[in-house]
């Protein structure tokens, strides 16, 4: 007597599901995922998928497809949920979307969407699109910020700098504060002899900080995030907040929304200044025109304090009412060195004689002097370069070019003094 013995495999592990309302609607989809995976694929509603990708079993799944039409956006929560479900379960998320508006579109990819297809189905583009998700992710390198799509060289902060703290402050609008703090700070991190020093540059002018605009940089959400929590900010947080402009200068931009300026207390900027300080050589800080409660903090921790001004009226009384509140706080108003914007030139003897009296009237020494670069400096900021990227020749720029040169060697000597 013979006896047949019958062998039962195990069944195939499922790989994939779709994902949608009723999948008969996507009959296309349904004969495709057969041909990609064979029985390896199941079907669940909504419901059933969140209930699912909660279980150990979902666990191994390369991917699931969610597939909707127009009739599904009032779903659109449950939808979110189940993208959010199988993100926290690292399983990779396609669309097959079938006249679904752009907004919903954006949300749910903006979610963690791996990839989107549209319905119906083009020849092979389920294919290819399974493809590219089951390629392994790429090692992104150190520095890269997905928020931004931007590779930021870091360094990795040791608290073993103390940097000079140069803050900018204008003395009234549109006198060129920001040109001066932005090119400044480049300038300074173009220095030759200065292999390995660090520059970063802070705009603390929180309701219309063009530093961004001048070096054609993003806003970060993670720059209001330090801004609310400076009791949580170290060096590590801080750096990964910046950005870095062509990877020599990190700079903290201003936040993307209008803050009041009143948010921040001495001790906030304190504490950003103070971890700047230790990680960087050089900090330089573009200040609001508005004198607000924590401008003494910055003042006391700056060893110079720029006061941009110009060759007119309201400068002048703007540096009376300044001089005048300084000293009626007894703060240091002998760290503020007085810089003259768009100075007259060597010829103008009769606008030279008027710096000379401006001077003497408000009892300052005008120490800078810089030439009007022109039409050049416009053009260079709208189109979010250094004068020295886009106009190296620029009077301004050479001008700018000397004192960070000084500034380095003032800096320099110093060092070498306390050694």
């Amino acid at each position: 007597m013979t006896s047949k013995a019958t062998v039962q495999s195990d069944p195939a592990p499922i790989l994939a599901c779709t994902i949608s309302r009723d999948v008969q609607r996507f009959d296309l989809l349904i004969d495709d995922m057969e041909q990609e995976l064979g029985e390896a694929w199941g079907d669940l509603n909504f419901e059933d998928a969140l209930v699912f990708l909660k279980q150990p079993d979902s666990t191994g799944m390369q991917f699931v497809a969610i597939a909707v039409d127009s009739e599904d956006e009032s779903e659109l929560s449950k939808m979110n949920d189940v993208i959010k479900a199988a993100k926290a379960k690292r399983i990779k998320v396609l669309l097959i979307a079938n006249q679904v508006s752009p907004s919903v579109l954006h949300q749910m990819l903006k979610l963690g969407a791996d990839d989107f297809v549209p319905y119906p189905l083009p020849e092979g583009a389920l294919h290819d699109s399974i493809e590219r998700l089951r390629k392994p992710a790429p090692v992104m390198p150190e520095g890269y910020d997905p928020e931004t799509g931007a590779f930021n060289p870091v360094f990795k902060p040791k608290g073993d700098r103390n940097g000079v703290i140069l803050p900018v402050h204008g003395m009234a609008g549109g006198v060129g504060a920001t040109t001066f703090a932005a090119n400044l700070a480049w300038e300074l991190a173009l220095t030759q002899e200065a292999e390995g020093m660090r520059v970063c540059v802070i705009d603390f002018d929180l309701q219309f900080g063009s530093i961004a605009t001048y070096l054609d940089l993003p806003r970060k959400e993670a720059v209001l995030e330090i801004l609310t929590d400076t009791a949580s900010v170290d060096a590590d947080s801080l750096i990964k907040s910046m950005l870095t402009f062509n990877d020599k200068l990190h700079v903290l931009t201003a936040p993307a929304d209008m803050l009041p300026l009143e948010m921040l207390t001495p001790e906030d900027i304190g504490r950003i200044l103070d971890t700047a300080q230790a990680n960087f050589d050089f900090v330089i800080v573009d200040m609001p025109s508005t004198v607000v409660a924590w401008t003494e903090a910055v003042l006391t921790r700056a060893h110079v304090y720029f006061a941009l001004l110009e060759l007119d009226l309201r400068s002048a009384q703007n540096i009376l009412r300044f001089v005048r509140a300084l000293k009626a706080e007894a703060l240091p108003h002998d760290k503020v060195r007085y810089v003259l914007n768009r100075a007259p030139k060597f010829t103008d003897l009769s606008a030279k004689a008027r710096v000379k009296r401006m001077a003497e009237s408000l009892d300052i020494d005008i120490e800078v002097q810089l030439p009007d670069g022109g039409e050049q400096v416009t053009q260079a900021n709208d189109h979010g370069l250094p004068i020295a990227e886009s106009a190296a020749k620029n009077p301004l720029r050479k001008e700018l070019q000397k004192l960070a040169k000084s500034l380095y060697d003032l800096n320099k000597s110093a060092e070498s003094a306390r050694a």
